[in-house]
């Protein structure tokens, strides 16, 4: 007959690991990946609305780049607004 004791044991999640570096290192660490994924978010928001704007320009045969004027302000503002919101939930 087994030990009540030893179905506790099993059924029991692994404790987590202690991490051996400083905890200023890892706040760096973390912010810095906080940062650089804002950086690519930020990147993607305005290349999308260039390209957009170039691929409506290109298909109107506009002699003026509007579309892609409008479209590339538009993704700035955007990508500022998304950085502000993420700035200020953290």
């Amino acid at each position: 007959m087994e030990n009540p004791s030893d179905e506790s044991e099993e059924n029991r999640p692994p404790e987590p690991k202690q991490s051996n570096l400083p905890k200023k290192t890892t706040e760096k660490t973390t912010s810095f990946a906080q940062f650089s994924g804002i950086a690519f978010q930020m990147l993607g928001t305005i290349g999308l609305g260039v390209w957009l704007g170039l691929k409506i320009d290109d298909w109107q045969h506009n002699h003026r780049p509007i579309w892609t004027i409008i479209l590339s302000l538009t993704a700035i503002g955007a990508s500022l607004y998304l950085f502000i919101r993420q700035l200020t939930n953290k």
